[in-house]
């Protein structure tokens, strides 16, 4: 039988804050390379050495290959010293930056993408699982809000910074340059990140399912994994993949004077900044209000508004529909971290972290795909629609186990 004492706080000598900046630091500066890719390399294909028809299979490959390596990393994690595993895999996001610098061809930027998604299977499911490690059900909602804002600023600033340096110093140089901001990052971890493996005793949270300890038949762990396929499908996935379409199909005729990939980018940017907002402020909501799965209702909630309003179409809604996405999924994404570290024990939250991201990128592989699919079919506003249908799937499965579990209690 799991032992129940109860945590005394003395036993925890680490404070959240202590470990969030250079955590937050190493993830936001290890995506450089990865933002500058994906915003310049459509652009400089002769740069890269790759035909244009590659383009899909490079961006994306990393992403595929996260599949497969999400698990064995939060495997990895509940078996090994944290710092261990984070610092080198920031070295090794480090290494795959080099690698768009010095070679050219589709084959040697392939283990370049290849590299990265090991690398970002280490430092993503790493780190919220170090998040984990220090925060308790009080506090976790916050300090995972928190670590999200690093997440958003950084894939914010790196599409930003990227466009920006290869237009003045070119491909090549801008990529050294993601090489070298990347390995500060891992060296601010290196230097300041302390481990958090053994910060305090195994032992059985109150707000933990009785099931966790096995955690294929953790329900709450599922529905937790399902919420966040669903949003990352709809808001990394779908919305990101056609929002040009709805700029030039539905703004660009709107009396605007910006050019249709100037307005693309400054929605994209506004929507990042929105969930640097949401995500920190959900997560705080969360820990006051004492109702995590009440908090992730709303923002499913308002995904659902959102999502039609853009369905809708008068230039207006789609400003107001794409806010609301955005909040929408910043803050369940910032949930789903605290979530997981509520619905299963301390030593399996590295695998629980592996399985929650490894619905996220399948949501957000097959979302781009699945949209320009249906497209065809059921038009873009048609493929809007399905997307606030998925976020209310998300909204029930929600407060179904929200009910269920207050049931038990």
């Amino acid at each position: 039988m799991t032992d129940r004492r109860t945590v005394s706080s003395t036993e925890t000598s680490i404070h959240p804050r202590k470990v969030l900046f250079p955590l937050g630091l190493g993830t936001a500066l290890s995506l450089m390379g990865d933002g500058t890719l994906y915003t310049v390399l459509p652009t400089h294909t002769a740069e890269a050495g790759i035909a244009l028809s590659s383009v899909g299979i490079i961006l994306g490959v990393n992403r595929a290959v996260r599949l497969f390596l999400n698990g064995p990393a939060g495997l990895a994690y509940d078996r090994w010293p944290r710092r261990r595993l984070f610092v080198p895999a920031l070295f090794i996001g480090a290494l795959s930056t080099v690698v768009y610098a010095a070679t050219r061809g589709f084959w040697p930027l392939l283990v370049g993408r290849l590299l990265w998604g090991l690398a970002w299977s280490g430092i993503w499911v790493g780190g919220a699982t170090v998040i984990l490690d220090v925060t308790t059900a009080q506090d976790r909602g916050r300090w995972t809000g928190l670590y999200q804002t690093w997440f958003f600023l950084g894939a914010a600033l790196s599409t930003l910074a990227g466009g920006l340096l290869t237009d003045w110093l070119g491909y090549g140089a801008t990529m050294w340059i993601g090489a070298a901001v990347t390995t500060a990052g891992g060296v601010a971890a290196l230097t300041l990140l302390p481990e958090t493996r053994s910060v305090r005793p195994i032992l059985a949270d109150p707000s933990v399912e009785e099931n966790s300890l096995r955690l294929r038949a953790n329900r709450g762990l599922w529905v937790v994994a399902s919420v966040h396929g669903l949003n990352r499908f709809v808001t990394a996935g779908v919305l990101a993949a056609t929002m040009a379409l709805l700029v030039q199909d539905r703004l660009s005729s709107a009396g605007l004077t910006l050019g249709v990939a100037t307005l693309t980018g400054v929605l994209m940017a506004g929507r990042t900044l929105l969930s640097v907002v949401a995500a920190p402020v959900a997560g705080t909501m969360s820990d006051r209000l004492g109702s995590r799965w009440g908090v992730a209702a709303w923002g499913l909630a308002i995904g659902i508004i959102g999502m039609a309003l853009v369905a809708w179409g008068a230039p207006l809604a789609i400003l107001a529909g794409v806010s609301l996405g955005a909040v929408a999924g910043g803050s369940v994404q910032a949930l789903v971290t605290a979530l997981t570290g509520d619905v299963v024990s301390q030593a399996q939250r590295g695998r629980a972290i592996g399985v929650l991201h490894t619905a996220g990128d399948l949501g957000s592989a097959i979302g781009p795909p699945a949209a320009y699919a249906l497209m065809p079919w059921i038009e873009l506003r048609g493929v809007y629609l399905l997307c606030a249908g998925l976020f209310a799937v998300g909204l029930a499965l929600a407060m179904h186990h929200r009910t269920a579990v207050n049931r038990r209690c």
